[in-house]
């Protein structure tokens, strides 16, 4: 028996067109009457699901349109076949009894089987190669934070700024514009809220002038802890280290 009608196979159930059911048994009257008329007698999402637009018609000059439809199992459109009480009615349903007989066959069966089986398979495989690359690239690229909790030694800024592809200059700059130091006589110092929390130390050294005098100046040192502070915050502010930039290869 050729194919009287297109069967659409979708979460391995057998689904039929409600318009190419109605067409297929030539009903004069207008399909959104046919549907209107027989619609009570099912169930909607057990019999039938509504498909908004999901019906496209061709016409002569090209141009398409699109109308609701709705997908019945084969055994609501067998029971609207036998509502028909047509000749064609009788013909389309033992179409739809080979269709179900031939779906139920052993071979059958056992081939959707193999094939959602081999379906899980190439996802299985698909989301441990996914998590393969996630994992090489974690370890690739190891956290600033844990660098910075493996390195307990204070760093001059310069240190910490090349982390960030900044010079020292300018990221002290940009600490000051997220709001952590400001300059005062020439030095940079904690705004007071981080004051006395252990976040910088500070190291005098003397050292002699163009002129042979002894001087002395204090150089600022940020501890892990205001390492730390230091990347919270930028963080917060959408900066990174360049250990952590995406675009950074």
């Amino acid at each position: 028996m050729k194919d009287l009608i297109q069967i659409k196979v979708e979460n391995d159930q057998q689904l039929v067109s409600a318009r190419d059911l109605h067409k297929a048994l030539g009903f004069k009257k207008k399909f959104s009457g046919w549907w209107e008329q027989n619609q009570d007698q099912f169930e909607k999402g057990i019999d039938f699901n509504e498909v908004p637009k999901g019906y496209i018609v061709e016409s002569g000059n090209g141009t398409t349109r699109a109308y609701d439809d709705y997908w019945l199992t084969v055994d609501t459109a067998k029971e609207l076949c036998m509502m028909s009480r047509t000749e064609k009615g009788k013909t389309i349903r033992k179409y739809f009894i080979q269709v179900e007989k031939n779906w139920n066959s052993p071979e059958m069966v056992m081939n959707r089987a193999l094939q959602i089986s081999k379906a899980r398979v190439e996802k299985l495989e698909a989301d441990n190669k996914s998590l393969s690359l996630q994992l090489e690239e974690s370890n690739k690229k190891a956290s600033y934070l844990d660098i910075i909790l493996g390195t307990p030694d204070a760093l001059a800024i310069t240190q910490i700024a090349a982390d960030y592809g900044y010079g020292a200059v300018n990221f002290n700059k940009l600490l000051k514009q997220v709001g952590i130091q400001h300059k005062v006589n020439g030095q940079w110092i904690l705004y007071k809220v981080y004051m006395g929390k252990g976040y910088v130390v500070s190291q005098a050294f003397t050292f002699k002038d163009h002129l042979g005098k002894d001087r002395s100046k204090t150089t600022t040192y940020w501890t892990q802890k205001g390492r730390k502070l230091i990347y919270d915050v930028l963080k917060d502010n959408d900066t990174l280290p360049l250990i952590e930039r995406d675009d950074i290869a």
